[in-house]
């Protein structure tokens, strides 16, 4: 395969982001989903262990990327999205972004006490 392949992975404990919102209210959701996200979030048993995979898959892509969460990927670069049998998929929403061309694979994992993603970046 031609071009260049990368992956990230991130962990976040639930109980971090559920102190947060607790704190911060709607605000901090705000700053890290769009609102696509959030209203796929509000729809779970336990809003904020969706909360913290989506968080964990942002930081993941972020790995992936190298840069971090940074001018280059924010927050809002992306949305992390359901298919209706309810495989995550990323969608770029900022053209400008790093990820523009990329081919995006994620996978995201959580229960109580943690939330994991995995993400494979590959660009033509």
């Amino acid at each position: 395969m031609s071009g260049v392949q990368d992956i990230g992975l991130d962990i976040v404990d639930v109980d971090r982001i559920r102190l947060s919102y607790r704190r911060y209210g709607d605000k901090f959701l705000f700053k890290i989903l769009t609102e696509n996200e959030i209203a796929s979030c509000r729809k779970k048993g336990d809003m904020i262990q969706s909360v913290a995979a989506r968080f964990a898959a942002k930081e993941a892509l972020s790995k992936a990327l190298g840069c971090g969460i940074s001018n280059k990927f924010n927050w809002h670069s992306v949305e992390i999205l359901n298919t209706l049998n309810g495989k995550p998929f990323v969608r770029v929403i900022d053209n400008s972004c790093t990820l523009k061309n990329a081919s995006i694979k994620i996978s995201l994992s959580h229960d109580k006490r943690y939330a994991a993603s995995v993400a494979m970046v590959s660009f033509p």
